[in-house]
C-alpha cells in the first residue's frame, strides 16, 4: 500500500498547527475511536440499484480529536458562555476505509448471453482510502447542558474538508487476466479511436490524492462524566472519479466517486 506520505504530512501539520492555536486560548480536548460499514458509490455496477448499493460495501475505522469550546482545560471551568462555544465543536479525523468493489445489475445478469457482460463479470476491483481532514459540528441544544446531563442525547449536523490518499486495486479472471490488455474489459468503455488501454485508459491502479467534501448528521448519548457514545451517517464526496480505479468513458458516468459511513464510536473528555 502506498500514499504519498508527504502531502499528507503537510495536511496533518496544517491541522495540528490550528489545533495549538486553539490549545493556547485553553479550550478542552476529546479524543475517540469510530467503525462502521461503508456504503462504496462508483462506476461499478448500475446507477441506483439495490444490488449495486448492498454489494459494494465495506469497513472504515478512525480515530478523531475535538475541539471542545465550551469548557477551558486551563482553569477547569466553563468558558465565556457565547453561542458558539455552547454549540459548536470542532472536530479532527484519521481514518481508513476499504471497500470491494464488483460489477452487479441487470447487465452482468446478461452475461451468459453476451461475452462483454461476462467481461463485466469477472471485473473486480478495491477502494482503498486514507483520510486526513476536519469538520466544524453544530449541536442544536446546548453543550454545556449536556455535559451536566441535562438531557442523555445530543444531536449534531457537520460539514468539513477531508484530503485523501487513494490507492485502488483492479482485477480481471477474464482472458490472460492482464490488467494492461483491453479486451479483457468491457468494450464500451474504450475509445474507439484509440482502443489501447495506455493511450486511453479507463483503468487506474495507481496510487493518487484528491480533496473531499464531509457532511454528516448524528448523535451522542451521555455515558458517563468523561465519555460518549455517538453515531453519525457520513456522505463524502470526491473531487475525482479514479479513487476506485474505474473511469470509464460511457455517457451514464455522470459523478465522480462517493460513499456514505455509518460510524460508531466512543468519544473520551481528555480534559
Amino acid at each position: 500500500m502506498t500514499f504519498n506520505f508527504k502531502q499528507l504530512t503537510f495536511v496533518f501539520v496544517f491541522i495540528m498547527g490550528m489545533n495549538g492555536v486553539y490549545a493556547q486560548l485553553g479550550f478542552s480536548h476529546e479524543i475517540g475511536v469510530i467503525a462502521g460499514p461503508v456504503a462504496f458509490q462508483s462506476d461499478f455496477g448500475v446507477r441506483n440499484d439495490f444490488e449495486t448499493n448492498s454489494g459494494n460495501t465495506g469497513i472504515g475505522i478512525g480515530i478523531v480529536h475535538y475541539i471542545n469550546f465550551a469548557y477551558r482545560a486551563d482553569c477547569n471551568c466553563y468558558s465565556t458562555d457565547t453561542f458558539f462555544n455552547d454549540h459548536f465543536k470542532l472536530r479532527n479525523e484519521i481514518s481508513w476505509n476499504r471497500t470491494k468493489l464488483n460489477h452487479f445489475g441487470e447487465w452482468v445478469d446478461r452475461a451468459s448471453t453476451n461475452i462483454e457482460y461476462e467481461k463485466l463479470r469477472q471485473h473486480s476491483g478495491v477502494a482503498n482510502n486514507f483520510d486526513i481532514g476536519t469538520q466544524i459540528e453544530f449541536f442544536p441544544k446546548s453543550i454545556r447542558s449536556f455535559q451536566a446531563f441535562s438531557y442523555s442525547f445530543a444531536p449534531f449536523i457537520s460539514l468539513g474538508v477531508h484530503f485523501t490518499s487513494y490507492n485502488p486495486e483492479v482485477e480481471t479472471s477474464f482472458g490472460d487476466k492482464n490488467i494492461d490488455n483491453a479486451d479483457n474489459f468491457f468494450g464500451g468503455w474504450k475509445n474507439a479511436a484509440n482502443p489501447n488501454v495506455n493511450e486511453d485508459p479507463f483503468l487506474f491502479d495507481e496510487s493518487g490524492t484528491t480533496w473531499s467534501i464531509v457532511g454528516s448528521i448524528g448523535t451522542r448519548y451521555k455515558l458517563t462524566v468523561l465519555s460518549d457514545l455517538m453515531v453519525d451517517l457520513r456522505w463524502q464526496y470526491y473531487f475525482s472519479n479514479q479513487v476506485d480505479g474505474l473511469d470509464h468513458n460511457l455517457d451514464s458516468n455522470k459523478a465522480n466517486d462517493w460513499l456514505v459511513w455509518l460510524n460508531f464510536g466512543y468519544i473520551y473528555y481528555l480534559d
